[in-house]
């Protein structure tokens, strides 16, 4: 399906391509789930039996199209002129990018959960409108809303997989509403938010609330046991994130701003922080919050906003509650401008839990080397051990799996290695044991006398190496064979550039 969707962009860029085609998933999917929730209806409204078949067929028909039938089922209402059935059938008119429009405004008229949320410019003439056709024929050959899809989550494999090529194809500008599903998943797996308040100040597409919300149900708690906000600064971005929990049922409260300069969850302490904000960001407006509250640490540098967003997690974390987020690997060692001393505040606070060291090439916008810190307000938890003279560090530089040429991913595996590690490191009656190149509990004292350095590669020592049976004069013998081959090659090649030149009357000495 994505092979097919990305053909028919023909030469539009992906940052604009991708709202044309989410848009429409979204709509193929609100259109699946209302034409079934209409059909159980129309059944009941039918039965000789129910309290309708008295009425009058025109008042059967009224509750078949009363939108508070839908409602109730937490399914959207979908005017006519927005059902799937109804774009269809006009696919093929050159007014079906206006019919599109159409449809989304009708949407958000009757669910105004969804109001400015829905992509509405399918018809600016830019958009080639045999293309969208297409389109609709191809997002129309699959089930999304009906019980067997909800069932096995196709809609949200469908919106995941596509925002992760999207990704791909915008490369550098795609990092900004994607976070892999891999480290999603690593995070969650990590602090477990079983219930209570889950925060995002930079929420991207609102990957970290769905893990969130499929990690609670698959350990047998219940969905409203967890309530969700996030906060998002790009429109675009926030949108996608407003659908995709929409389409999944989830109620999150998402505000457009910036976090920094407007934060809309002022007095929101939360039990879970997930968070994955843009590495080493230099504009985040800074010179204008010099004094601000959250700064208890610190003044972060105002060309640099990582130690900002750390302090900004920490003022909204509730007294028992813990954090896990993403940043560059330089965060773990820098001391510039002050964010040595605020590194060195926060272990001194007993706030730095956990430091794990990501393998390169997970992330599809950027090759910074990344890693994720684990703060936790309370380290002497009842819920757990007391670790509060404790750090621990994992090295995963070396998990993880290529799944195409540019890109690696953390398999379920690595997940369950790491995660496990972690647990059992942080729970009562620990069994935990260092692991020599993968893991070491380390005391504050052994971190200070790094300089509080956090990096854990200083931490785990390396592992040894397996022997292979040839001797170190061997080895040195061979590597030393090997360079000189290299040279003569090299040294070949430098003579026939040499040459080619002179044949054209060029001397390179």
């Amino acid at each position: 399906m994505w092979l097919t969707a990305d053909k028919l962009r023909n030469n539009m860029d992906a940052a604009e391509y991708k709202h044309v085609v989410l848009g429409m998933i979204f709509l193929k999917y609100i259109s699946d789930a209302f034409e079934e929730r209409r059909k159980s209806l129309e059944a009941e409204v039918t039965n000789p039996k129910s309290e309708w078949f008295v009425k009058e067929p025109e008042s059967r028909y009224e509750t078949m199209e009363d939108p508070d039938e839908y409602r109730k089922d937490n399914v959207f209402y979908v005017p006519i002129k927005a059902r799937w059935s109804y774009l269809q059938n006009r696919a093929k008119l050159p007014s079906i990018g206006k019919d599109i429009d159409d449809a989304m405004d009708a949407v958000e008229k009757e669910n105004p959960i969804l109001k400015g949320v829905l992509p509405k410019d399918y018809a600016r003439p830019a958009l080639d409108k045999q293309r969208l056709g297409e389109l609709i024929d191809l997002v129309g050959t699959i089930g999304l809303g009906d019980k067997e899809s909800k069932g096995r989550d196709v809609l949200g494999r469908v919106y995941e997989y596509f925002l992760g090529e999207f990704a791909d194809a915008e490369g550098k500008k795609g990092g900004q509403f994607y976070t892999p599903q891999c480290i999603v998943k690593l995070l969650v797996e990590m602090i477990e938010p079983y219930k209570g308040r889950v925060y995002d100040p930079c929420c991207g597409s609102g990957g970290m609330f769905v893990q969130s919300e499929k990690f609670t149900e698959a350990h047998g708690g219940r969905l409203n046991d967890i309530s969700v906000f996030g906060q998002e600064s790009n429109p675009t971005t926030w949108r996608l994130a407003k659908m995709n929990l929409a389409i999944r049922g989830i109620d999150a409260k998402i505000e457009q701003g910036d976090s920094f300069q407007n934060d809309l969850h002022k007095d929101l302490k939360a039990d879970f922080i997930l968070a994955n904000p843009p590495f080493n960001i230099s504009d985040w407006g800074g010179e204008q919050l010099r004094n601000d509250i959250r700064w208890k640490y610190g003044t972060p540098p105002i060309n640099n906003a990582n130690y900002a967003w750390l302090q900004h997690m920490i003022h909204h974390l509730a007294p028992a509650g813990t954090a896990g987020i993403v940043l560059a690997n330089g965060s773990m060692s820098t001391n510039t401008t002050g964010e040595g001393e605020i590194r060195k505040n926060l272990i001194e606070a007993n706030l730095v839990d956990c430091m794990i060291s990501l393998p390169t090439q997970l992330f599809y916008n950027t090759q910074i080397p990344a890693c994720l810190w684990f703060l936790a307000r309370d380290r002497k938890n009842h819920n757990f051990r007391n670790r509060e003279n404790e750090i621990l560090f994992i090295d995963a530089r070396k998990l993880g799996v290529m799944i195409n040429r540019k890109n690696k991913d953390l398999t379920d595996a690595d997940v369950k290695k790491i995660t496990e590690t972690y647990h059992s490191w942080r729970n009562k009656n620990s069994k935990y044991k260092d692991v020599i190149g993968f893991s070491k509990s380390s005391t504050i004292d052994e971190v200070r006398t790094n300089n509080y350095v956090l990096t854990p590669g200083r931490y785990v020592g390396t592992e040894a190496e397996e022997d292979d049976g040839i001797s170190y004069e061997e080895k040195i013998k061979t590597l030393s064979v090997e360079l000189s081959e290299q040279f003569k090659e090299s040294a070949g090649l430098e003579k026939q550039i040499k040459e080619n030149f002179k044949s054209i009357g060029i001397i390179v000495k």
